[in-house]
């Protein structure tokens, strides 16, 4: 009979529960494509591929706030990879694109967790790709370059004031007392104003052995009419000599009805060795609802005698093997986009 009386008790406060969840979202993207890659490297053949997250990386997340009263609210978001082609998690994690909890109200947004850098805000509001499709200024993060997303971190977003928007951030490097090896510090200052974005950050990596990394970005935007044109330049300054690292990225799109066209040129270099590729990137979308889009895309990069870059989608990169200098690979795809 306790066992009974227990178990109405507890349906009956379900619903209460229930109604103290219900600002929290269940949201995500599934994004599939096949597509053709060539190498264009000795003894690696064309080969057709079947890829998940060509245009938005393919992903299932959870966020919510809590009203607390005067203007302030609690907050958090976890946010998950999926690989649609074979079913995986994110390799790097279960909720590596983000993880955090916070509090928001009058003074901005304070954020503890994993979370975007500064820099990777700034770039994603001037990429002219969306950071969609192969090509995009996502080829400026990764090892050896800038740092797009911060673990141990604690974030601070301010409110709009006259348009500008200010960034900071500190990222534990957690090493040992002794070797502080690997901690960040940055900011960026953003302004925006209807059509025009401008943006620029900068992070500063601590190096206890042999120096600091430093890592900046600019970024602009305008938009006209059906027209839009963004691009930004990223550059990583590593510790040691020839270790500069630089991207830019220039390109618009035009919207007609539910069609959307994009063009990009991209450029990479390294200082060592003066490598260099130089690309352009095409890609279509054509919308079928508010959630739904069909889409194809054609990339390139072409490399010169000391160049080995390849190309960044929103899920992966497509990069000639690590010997092949010179060599000039190339994307095509087409795919499915559906967010929820």
């Amino acid at each position: 009979m306790k066992t009974t009386s227990l178990a109405i008790a507890l349906l009956s406060i379900l619903p209460l529960a229930a109604h103290a969840q219900t600002n929290v979202t269940i949201y995500g993207v599934a994004d599939a494509s096949i597509g053709s890659e060539d190498a264009d490297a000795p003894g690696v053949g064309r080969r057709t591929v079947i890829s998940s997250g060509t245009q938005s990386t393919s992903r299932i997340g959870f966020r919510g706030t809590e009203d607390l009263g005067n203007g302030l609210k609690a907050l958090f978001n976890i946010e998950a990879g999926v690989a649609l082609d074979n079913g995986a998690a994110d390799a790097a994690g279960l909720f590596q694109r983000r993880a955090v909890v916070g509090l928001q109200g009058a003074f901005g947004t304070v954020t503890v967790g994993r979370e975007y850098s500064p820099i990777a805000i700034v770039i994603l509001a001037s990429d002219p790709l969306g950071h969609g499709f192969y090509g995009s200024s996502l080829a400026g993060f990764g090892a050896n370059r800038a740092t797009r997303r911060l673990s141990n971190s604690v974030n601070y977003k301010s409110e709009a004031m006259s348009g500008f928007t200010a960034l900071a951030a500190y990222s534990a490097g957690e090493r040992t007392p002794n070797d502080p090896s690997g901690d960040l510090a940055g900011g960026a200052l953003e302004y925006r104003n209807g059509p025009v974005y401008l943006g620029a950050g900068y992070h500063q990596v601590e190096r206890l052995a042999t120096g600091d990394d430093k890592e900046l970005a600019f970024g602009a935007g305008l938009t006209f009419g059906a027209f839009e044109v963004r691009g930004s330049y990223m550059q990583a300054d590593l510790t040691g000599p020839n270790n500069e690292f630089e991207h830019f990225i220039l390109g618009g799109s035009f919207t007609a009805g539910a069609n959307k066209f994009f063009l990009a040129a991209h450029q990479q270099r390294q200082e060592a060795g003066n490598g260099r590729g130089n690309g352009f990137s095409l890609a279509y979308t054509y919308t079928l609802s508010k959630r739904t889009n069909l889409y194809t895309s054609y990339a390139r990069v072409n490399n010169n005698g000391t160049g080995n870059f390849g190309l960044a989608s929103a899920g992966g990169s497509f990069n000639p093997p690590a010997t092949a200098f010179g060599a000039d690979p190339s994307v095509f795809n087409v795919g499915v986009r559906h967010s929820f």
